[in-house]
């Protein structure tokens, strides 16, 4: 394209945004009293990159349950009676293979295996092995995809979350949900397409908002966070005495003043700016209305749990990614803090269990009662593992475990993925994989399939370089697909 036609193009677009759009907020305050009028949200926010997924997708929606800090496999889902066996024994050389270690316990003299304190059990038609702590997921068992060979290139927290959530160890790179909103755009115009709810004094590893950030995709598709209290969006709610026509006729000399910015430099973020004030203005009615859960009945909330009439709870949390999906909304991202147990594992992972296990069994149970969970992708997982030897001393009834990202346990529900069903296999040590191993890309590269995305057709280009969430490898994990 010359100069000229840049010119013209730019003016042709100009003049389109001077046709069409006065009067943006009338629209959006029209489109709030009387929904079936027609009016849908700008096209960047709406319509997905590529107009329609690649293939069939098994799976509309997903919500993703992360239990940040890393979960110990032996305690909940991958059971090592060979450590049990052998407790107090030093950890072989044949099966470390001089394998790095964390800083916090490289420096331990010794090594030495420490066995479950807690009995597991196999239930279901399945027979899937699943621990005493989690009596609430032992039920749904055969309605889950178990991955027991999950493994990760990061050791520590902040870059192990970072490469599950964005592919990269390194900030800067779109989050998964912001790869899915890019892609394929929101199923509703009043809600955001990508939502994340934090479980309030969880406690745990820090996290940050680059987690569910945009990075170099168009702002628009920036995860939003919901928070607990009077105010689930900040920033969302009128100031006092300002009222909802106030608002509207606001957008409009807002709309003609970024007109005026994007005349004049022709920035498309302007653009993103325009149908972000306009979604925070529809957001006014829809996001109170998702989440007033007056409307649950009490046999919902005693299926949750105790917590779940708590606003911000774990439980409240998955109930209201339930509300969420109802409507609509394409990825919900869950996160949970506290599960980093280097000592005092057995009390610790004792309440983690507690105050989360029947929220997620229901959560799936919840889901298949209404005749969701066919197309909505259920995920469960933390973004490492734990060691099989103790980190710090072993005692009769105490230890802890270091992080371990050889090899931990991920399970998935519904979505197009096989139930009742194993993939993968441990050592007998639970220290290496021995069968199927399933790297962090793999993982995405199976999420986003699920979803009718290529993984590798999916790309943004960026100073010079097309990205995407699997960076430059990972494969479809087709043996868990239904």
């Amino acid at each position: 394209m010359n100069h000229l036609d840049k010119i013209s193009d730019h003016l042709n677009r100009r003049e389109f945004l001077r046709k069409s759009g006065m009067g943006l907020g009338a629209f959006a305050l029209g489109a709030m009293l009387n929904p079936s009028s027609g009016f849908s949200a700008s096209p960047q926010v709406s319509d997905g990159i590529l107009g329609a997924p690649h293939f069939a997708p098994k799976a509309k929606r997903v919500i993703y349950l992360f239990q940040s800090g890393g979960p110990s496999q032996f305690e909940t889902f991958d059971h090592k009676p060979l450590l049990e066996k052998m407790n107090g024994e030093e950890l072989p050389d044949s099966v470390r293979q001089g394998q790095r270690l964390t800083g916090m316990s490289a420096g331990q003299s010794s090594l030495p295996l420490a066995g479950s304190q807690f009995a597991f059990d196999r239930y279901g038609n399945s027979g899937a092995p699943v621990s005493e702590l989690m009596p609430h997921t032992a039920k749904v068992v055969d309605d889950l995809c178990f991955i027991r060979s999950i493994h990760t290139d990061a050791i520590n927290h902040d870059p192990a979350i970072t490469f599950f959530q964005t592919g990269s160890q390194q900030a800067g790179r779109p989050s998964i949900g912001s790869w899915l909103s890019y892609g394929l755009g929101s199923d509703n115009e009043n809600l955001p397409a990508f939502i994340v709810l934090v479980s309030k004094n969880a406690g745990g590893q820090p996290l940050y908002a680059r987690l569910w950030g945009n990075a170099f995709l168009p702002s628009t598709h920036q995860g939003v966070q919901f928070r607990s209290g009077k105010d689930p969006v900040l920033f969302l709610n009128d100031p006092n005495g300002f009222h909802h026509q106030d608002r509207a006729q606001m957008l409009d000399y807002l709309h003609q003043l970024n007109e005026l910015q994007y005349e004049a430099y022709g920035d498309p973020e302007i653009l993103n700016r325009i149908a972000q004030y306009e979604m925070a203005f529809r957001m006014q009615t829809s996001v109170p209305e998702v989440t007033d859960m007056s409307d649950e009945p009490d046999w919902v909330f005693d299926m949750y749990g105790p917590d779940a009439k708590d606003p911000g709870t774990y439980a409240a949390n998955c109930l209201l990614a339930r509300r969420l999906i109802e409507r609509d909304v394409k990825f919900v991202q869950l996160y949970h803090q506290g599960w980093d147990q280097h000592g005092n594992l057995p009390g610790g992972i004792k309440n983690q269990c507690k105050n989360t296990d029947q929220a997620s069994a229901a959560l799936v149970k919840d889901l298949k009662q209404r005749g969701l969970l066919e197309d909505t992708l259920v995920i469960w997982g933390g973004e490492f593992g734990r060691t099989n030897y103790s980190q710090g001393k072993l005692t009769k009834d105490n230890y802890g475990r270091d992080h371990h990202p050889r090899c931990f346990t991920v399970w998935m529900a519904g979505g197009g993925v096989k139930s009742g069903f194993s993939y993968g296999e441990t050592d007998d040590f639970g220290y290496n994989i021995t069968k199927d191993p399933v790297h962090v890309h793999d993982f995405q590269a199976t999420l986003l399939h699920l979803m009718g995305i290529d993984h590798e057709r999916l790309t943004f280009k960026h100073q010079g370089r097309r990205f995407r969430l699997t960076d430059v490898h990972g494969h479809v994990v087709k043996d868990v697909l239904a």
